[in-house]
């Protein structure tokens, strides 16, 4: 199976590790090169067929082992497999790398949660020493003066902010964030439905239906499409007898067909992984579980007071804003004068113009939506982000197991206001949020609640 290869990503891997393998006078060369990016989008499946297509021998290392119960085991490693990884050079006349996949997650600090190991300390140490000094690497308690062969060192990841700032500075470390374009995403993704026939312009239709999705969404969807062959098999077989039928059997193993690629399948499987997504984004058990986790968790706003109204001239009250929040810094023992209204006049109750990336010149409508929510639905798409909107009971309000009211993640001021509309009526005894989401990461910037039920907070 011939598997796409990314014109950028060959370019880079191959002038850093050719560059390192020619003596340029008087030119200093970063010794590796920090390959991050999302997950899933296929940056050690690309170095593995870059090295193939340039005939490169590759010695590995897994973040998993730069951790260990004795001091200075993981810092011994790294030395020792550069040592043999030079050695190989010299006695096979051929290029050959280091490769570390997954750096940041045995190397990297996260969070004040994350302990920073005396081995931790030392993997960083090492690293940085050898690219200070290629050629004069040596194990603990040994010493020899023969020079060794340069190796390039290529580093997976997908955060290199949590690793050590003397690290990945330019004179040690080469960085090169991997993100496929459209284009790259069709390419691999042929690769992937390569012995299954489809045709480019469905590897297209599917790649931008789903365009939002990393590399391996597609791989697991392909997996999926087996699933039905595989149930009817156990099913057959019988649940008691599947293990005796698989394992150990004299009985040849089993052939399924191909099944049916079609593209209507496919994206409906596809909706169907993205909905779980959801479920997984969206559930924050976690807060409810471990209050220790105090950098997720978000303490419950004060109890929403509704002020008494003031008697206004000519007989008008004034109506109270239902989400206005009582201030509990401010004096009120002090009454403010009442100002004298000579002439009343015609307020203007429609909203300014909105742009958000495209046109929304047209006015919004009045709403009973209160000023202060309208405000931060503009902030959200003021500063680029989606809304989406939540409900949740009061029951399921303690576990945090809100749920969706739309169906997607709304982009402009108009549809906010109405579907916030809905789903204040629909939902008048419920807690209701506006969710803001950035997009291009996934995440989600803010949460904010707009309605709680009968005006007060929940018990939790």
């Amino acid at each position: 199976m011939s598997y796409y290869i990314s014109p950028r990503f060959l370019d880079k891997l191959a002038v850093h590790i050719t560059k390192n393998f020619i003596e340029l006078p008087g030119v200093r060369v970063p010794l590796i090169l920090g390959v991050h990016g999302r997950k899933g989008e296929g940056k050690s499946f690309q170095c593995e067929l870059v090295f193939e297509k340039m005939g490169i021998e590759v010695t590995h290392i897994s973040g998993g082992e730069l951790e260990s119960p004795d001091a200075g085991d993981p810092s011994r490693l790294i030395r020792l497999r550069y040592r043999e990884t030079a050695e190989l050079i010299r006695v096979r006349g051929k290029m050959c790398v280091l490769m570390i996949n997954d750096l940041d997650a045995g190397a990297g600090r996260f969070d004040e949660g994350t302990q920073y190991t005396v081995n931790t300390q030392l993997v960083n140490a090492t690293l940085m020493n050898i690219a200070d000094n290629p050629t004069n690497v040596q194990l603990p308690g040994s010493y020899d003066s023969t020079p060794l062969h340069r190796v390039p060192i290529i580093v997976t990841g997908n955060d290199f902010s949590t690793l050590y700032a003397p690290l990945v500075r330019d004179g040690r470390m080469e960085k090169f964030y991997w993100e496929p374009e459209r284009d790259d995403k069709v390419g691999i993704v042929e690769g992937i439905f390569a012995e299954d026939k489809l045709p480019p312009q469905q590897v297209e239709q599917l790649v931008d239906t789903f365009i939002n999705q990393s590399i391996d969404f597609f791989s697991a969807l392909r997996s999926r499409i087996y699933d039905e062959q595989i149930r009817n098999f156990i099913h057959k077989v019988g649940f008691d007898r599947i293990s005796l039928r698989i394992v150990n059997s004299t009985e040849k193993p089993p052939e399924f067909k191909k099944p049916d690629f079609n593209l209507s399948r496919m994206v409906e499987m596809g909706k169907l992984m993205v909905a779980e997504q959801k479920r997984v984004e969206n559930s924050h058990l976690v807060d409810d579980y471990n209050r220790l986790n105090r950098k997720n968790y978000q303490p419950v706003a004060p109890q929403e007071v509704k002020p008494v109204p003031e008697p206004l001239p000519n007989g008008l009250t004034k109506v109270d804003n239902p989400s206005s929040t009582f201030n509990y810094n401010q004096d009120y023992t002090k009454q403010k004068p009442i100002p004298q209204i000579n002439s009343l006049k015609k307020v203007d109750n429609s909203l300014s113009t909105f742009n958000y990336n495209q046109d929304h010149s047209e006015q919004i409508p009045s709403t009973p939506i209160s000023q202060e929510t309208l405000g931060q639905m503009r902030q959200i798409f003021a500063q680029g982000y989606r809304v989406g909107i939540e409900y949740v009971d009061e029951r399921r309000f303690r576990t945090n197991s809100w749920q969706n009211f739309a169906d997607h993640q709304i982009d402009n001021m108009a549809e906010a206001i109405a579907i916030l509309e809905s789903c204040l009526s629909d939902h008048s005894g419920e807690y209701v949020r506006i969710v803001g989401i950035d997009t291009k990461v996934k995440k989600r910037m803010l949460e904010t609640i707009v309605q709680r039920p009968n005006g007060r907070m929940s018990d939790s």
